[in-house]
């Protein structure tokens, strides 16, 4: 049976995550219940900050927000100090609203609409990372219009391509996002910018992918933008100072997952920017780096209920559960590999090779293959580990089902930080039109109702 660190297991036999009984909080706040280990949530935050600080002094973390994002996440990631990358209108907004620091965010996307590059420059976001020149010619005519001045990264497509699910690849040369190097978009793209009496260029950035266990495609990466940052210098005698080679690194899910150690892999990111920058003879730029996963992946699980157990003899043993492909789309997205355990018996006999399925009307809503647990019964509550990431917020309302709540956990105290859907909020937002409702009256009065 594979735990993981996370979570341990009491006398009664339960689960339990920063001494909170597992089991417990499942009847207290319901299922599916998102869950996150507030304490290493920190934990990771001060890691990251504090250990590329010593790698690399002139250095910013910002937390990939798209990774998992609530009003108290934001709280938390504002008090350990670091920075945070947002991608929508949506996530900025939930930032605003719990009152981070606008001058410590970095605005991403490749397809920024006009009313949200009018919502960064009216809230005063740090930086907007432009991924288009079409982008940077929107943005310098807004901020001529508001009278404003717009700091930007623009984003590059280095042209290196990691070893991960191809839907999460997007460093290389065919990808939607970022400006080519080979091409001559980036370039074009720093001459505009440079010219634009609004626009504040301050440097580069790039991301090559995500959930990435090796470390020679961040080196690469990170030694072709301090080339590039180089090249812009030849070409226009301006010396960017900064660089921001974004996240990617990836976590354990299952227990063949071997992730590359966090401390190597920062001296790593560090050595190969003050490398290359010294054979080039580039003044070092300020470094930032934007983990998102590796902070909060392994902090959070999910509870489930065990709904009524499928016996197909001679196949397979489907154990449903009261979430699935809405709650954790990567399953079937990227055919992702979970662990997981009974929270409620975790050591027992015998033990079953069970498949666990979601209750979403697709086949492919499958959660776990061929695990073994101890023979699942209806009610029973079931742990899935490493949940903290792309979960919450890749949430789906798919078959009108409702969003689950989060808790964080913090020395065997539980908080709830975003309540649980209701029916009545999932109707708030529709509307009947008046001619449907007109026809309905005539039919209701036609049939003497």
């Amino acid at each position: 049976m594979y735990l993981p660190e996370t979570v341990k297991v009491n006398n009664q036999n339960h689960l339990t995550m920063a001494g909170v009984d597992l089991v417990q909080l499942a009847r207290t706040y319901g299922t599916p219940l998102y869950v996150y280990d507030e304490d290493l949530i920190r934990h990771n935050c001060r890691s990251y900050r504090d250990l590329l600080a010593k790698s690399y002094p002139d250095s910013r973390i910002a937390y990939a927000g798209k990774a998992f994002l609530t009003m108290a996440m934001c709280r938390l990631l504002q008090q350990e100090g670091l920075s945070l990358d947002v991608v929508s209108g949506g996530e900025l907004y939930l930032a605003y609203k719990a009152g981070f620091p606008m001058e410590k965010i970095y605005f991403h996307g490749n397809n920024k609409s006009a009313s949200e590059l009018k919502m960064a420059l009216e809230l005063g976001v740090g930086r907007i990372v432009v991924d288009n020149r079409a982008e940077l010619a929107q943005l310098a005519r807004e901020a001529e219009k508001q009278g404003r001045s717009a700091a930007i990264l623009l984003r590059v497509r280095p042209g290196v391509s990691a070893q991960t699910h191809h839907y999460i690849q997007t460093g290389q040369e065919d990808s939607k996002f970022g400006l080519g190097l080979s091409d001559g978009q980036l370039m074009a793209a720093v001459k505009e910018a440079l010219k634009s009496p609004r626009i504040t260029l301050c440097g580069l950035h790039c991301h090559i992918g995500s959930q990435i266990l090796e470390a020679r495609p961040f080196f690469l990466a990170a030694q072709v933008m301090v080339a590039a940052l180089q090249e812009i210098h030849n070409k226009t005698g301006v010396a960017l100072p900064e660089l921001n080679l974004g996240g990617g690194l990836g976590i354990r899910y299952t227990r063949e997952d071997r992730p590359y150690s966090r401390s190597d892999f920062l001296q790593m990111l560090a050595r190969a920017v003050r490398e290359k920058a010294e054979e080039l003879n580039y003044p070092l730029p300020q470094l930032t780096l934007e983990p998102g996963r590796s902070i909060v992946g392994e902090a959070g699980l999910t509870l489930y209920t065990v709904g009524h157990v499928k016996e197909l003899p001679g196949l397979r043993t489907y154990v449903p559960v009261d979430g699935g492909m809405t709650d954790n789309l990567r399953t079937a997205l990227y055919e992702a590999r979970y662990e997981a355990a009974l929270a409620n018996r975790v050591v027992g006999e015998p033990l079953q090779k069970v498949t666990i399925a979601g209750k979403a009307c697709e086949s492919s809503d499958i959660m776990i293959r061929d695990i073994e647990l101890p023979a699942p019964q209806s009610g029973d509550i079931l742990a899935v580990f490493s949940t903290g990431a792309y979960h919450h917020s890749m949430f789906s309302h798919y078959n009108r089902h409702l969003r689950p709540a989060v808790v964080f956990l913090s020395r065997g105290q539980a908080a709830l930080v975003a309540e649980r859907e209701t029916y009545e909020e999932l109707a708030r937002l529709e509307r009947i039109p008046a001619h449907l409702q007109l026809e309905q009256d005539a039919r209701e009065e036609a049939s003497g109702q």
